[in-house]
C-alpha cells in the first residue's frame, strides 16, 4: 500500500510562518513570544526560531514590549497597491462618485470574515474618524452587509457561528434571523445601507463588485446622518450600482 504523500518540510515551513505573520497582523499592539506561540498553536521554540527568520527580513520588528509588523510589510504593500487591477479600475471611479456626491468613496475587499479598505477619496467634508487603507473592518456592518449578502448559505452560515459580537457602535445587538432577512433584501435591491452600525452619526451606502466568482469587493460612500438623509438612499443606491458595475467592466 503507497502511503499519501506528506507535505515537504518546506511548505510547512512556510505555512508556519504566514500563520505567525498573521497573528501578528491582527493584533492591534506588540505581542510576547508566548502569546504568538499559543494564538498561532505552535511550540515556543518553533515560533522564536521562524520569528528569528522574519525579524532579519524585516518582515516582523521586537522591541521590550514584544514582536510586531515590521517594515519590511511595506514593500509588499506597496507593490500591491501598485500593480493591483482592481485599484487601478477603481481609483478614477471613486474619484467621479466623491465628486458627484461629495461624500467620502472608498473601496473595499473582503478576506477571510474581514474587509479591508484598499482605497479612499474625500468627499467636501472628510471624515471625522480616521479609516485609513489597510484598515480591518468587520463583515456584519457597515459596508461588510454588501459582502457578506453574496456568500454562499455553507460559507454565511460558518460566518455566523464564529461570530461572537455581533453589536453595533450604540450597543444594540442583531437577531441572527432578522440579520438574515436583510442580506436577502440587499441582495435584491443591489446594495447595502447602514446608519450609525459602526460610527455613530454616521450613514454609508455600498454595492459589491459585479464579479463571475462572487463578490469579493465592494464600493461605499460615507456621511453622516444629515449628508445621507433616508430620502437620499435610493438614489445613491444606484449611483453605487453604476459605479460598481464600472469598475467591474475597467477590470474586464
Amino acid at each position: 500500500m503507497v502511503e499519501p504523500a506528506k507535505p515537504a518540510t518546506s511548505m510547512r515551513s512556510l505555512e508556519r510562518a504566514i500563520d505567525i505573520l498573521e497573528v501578528i497582523d491582527s493584533s492591534q499592539h506588540a505581542l510576547r513570544l508566548t502569546e504568538i506561540a499559543r494564538r498561532a498553536g505552535l511550540p515556543i521554540p518553533t515560533t522564536q526560531r521562524i520569528l528569528g527568520v522574519l525579524e532579519a527580513r524585516g518582515r516582523v520588528e521586537r522591541d521590550a514590549g514584544g514582536y510586531r509588523p515590521g517594515i519590511g510589510l511595506i514593500f509588499g504593500a506597496h507593490a500591491y497597491l501598485t500593480t493591483n487591477p482592481l485599484l487601478a479600475a477603481a481609483q478614477p471611479i471613486l474619484q467621479d462618485l466623491a465628486a458627484a456626491t461629495g461624500l467620502t468613496a472608498s473601496l473595499f475587499k473582503r478576506i477571510g470574515w474581514s474587509r479591508v479598505v484598499l482605497a479612499r477619496v474625500e468627499g467636501t467634508t472628510p471624515l471625522r474618524y480616521e479609516l485609513p487603507v489597510g484598515e480591518r473592518l468587520p463583515l456584519h456592518l457597515g459596508a461588510g452587509k454588501a459582502l457578506t449578502a453574496h456568500l454562499d448559505d455553507a460559507e454565511l452560515a460558518e460566518f455566523l457561528d464564529q461570530l461572537s459580537d455581533h453589536t453595533r457602535a450604540d450597543g444594540s445587538s442583531v437577531d441572527r434571523d432578522d440579520f438574515r432577512a436583510e442580506l436577502k433584501t440587499i441582495r435584491d435591491r443591489g446594495y447595502s445601507q447602514a446608519r450609525g452600525e459602526r460610527e455613530p452619526g454616521m450613514a454609508s451606502v455600498a454595492a459589491p463588485i459585479p464579479d463571475p466568482h462572487g463578490a469579493t469587493a465592494a464600493v461605499q460612500v460615507t456621511g453622516t446622518f444629515t449628508e445621507i438623509p433616508e430620502e437620499k438612499v435610493p438614489q445613491l443606491g444606484v449611483e453605487l450600482q453604476r459605479a460598481a458595475l464600472a469598475i467591474s467592466r475597467r477590470i474586464s
